[in-house]
């Protein structure tokens, strides 16, 4: 097998991983605007492969986690026109070994499933929580090698930005951690950066706790955006894994 172009496509960013047998590589993130077309993503795509060295023929497929639907002919029509290979869709031309357990499975967004199987192809605990810092805060459940099920929670930076613009007075903010310990704000700026940070580490932290009545002793990954802030100061949060979707695709594909 030969070099492939991984994306894991988000409602805010794609993110792109150039991958062969060896594992992952360079990594970039841009942002998604499915109204974008084919062509600009050709041409950006043609970007990344010049500043990396690498040809155009040399890419055999592009492999795609997509939740926005109006992006996935975009990707496609780019992956024909301007790399002459397959664009391989997780879920629907990509099996994903994992057994989905939603009463409607076909309403699971790709990421959750292939976040699952990366997690369970990864740790050995029977009982896992996949926790997705994304445009939304997802929880998913993994018990053996099912996804059982999980919740879906306001994104970080959604949430942030609504408030800021839902309101008057109260400024967009920074979420970089400016302590690990939680203190009162003296100022709009950090009551804002202190409340989001850690509203957000306790609400994962209460809901692992009692996602635990179902799941006992789940062991906790996080990945996404802002995992790695919110882990900084988690009591739940086991390990951080920012790369757990691209690791799932490119295991389900090279282990086909």
């Amino acid at each position: 097998m030969g070099k492939t172009l991984l994306f894991d496509a988000g409602n805010t960013n794609t993110k792109l991983c150039l991958a062969d047998e060896q594992g992952l590589h360079e990594s970039y993130t841009l942002p998604t605007r499915p109204a974008n077309t084919d062509d600009d993503w050709g041409l950006k795509i043609e970007s990344i492969l010049l500043r990396e060295g690498i040809e155009p023929t040399e890419i055999e497929a592009c492999v795609i986690s997509s939740v926005v639907p109006p992006l996935d002919p975009l990707i496609a029509g780019m992956a024909a026109r301007f790399l002459e290979c397959d664009a391989v869709f997780a879920g629907r031309d990509l099996q994903i070994d994992i057994d989905n357990e939603y009463v409607h499975p076909e309403q699971v967004g790709a990421d959750v499933l292939v976040g699952c199987y990366s997690a369970r192809m990864t740790y050995d605990e029977d009982n896992l929580i996949v926790v997705d810092f994304g445009t939304a805060t997802t929880c998913a459940c993994v018990q053996g090698n099912a996804f059982k099920g999980g919740l879906i929670c306001p994104g970080l930076l959604s949430s942030a930005s609504a408030l800021a613009s839902g309101t008057a007075k109260l400024p967009k903010v920074d979420l970089e951690l400016q302590s690990p310990t939680l203190r009162w704000g003296q100022s709009t700026a950090e009551c804002l950066n202190q409340g989001f940070i850690f509203g957000f580490a306790s609400m994962i932290d209460g809901l692992v706790e009692k996602l635990s009545l179902q799941l006992p002793d789940p062991f906790v990954v996080a990945t996404g955006g802002l995992a790695r802030t919110i882990a900084q100061v988690s009591e739940s949060i086991n390990e951080l894994r920012p790369d757990l979707v691209m690791e799932g695709l490119w295991m389900a594909y090279y282990n086909r």
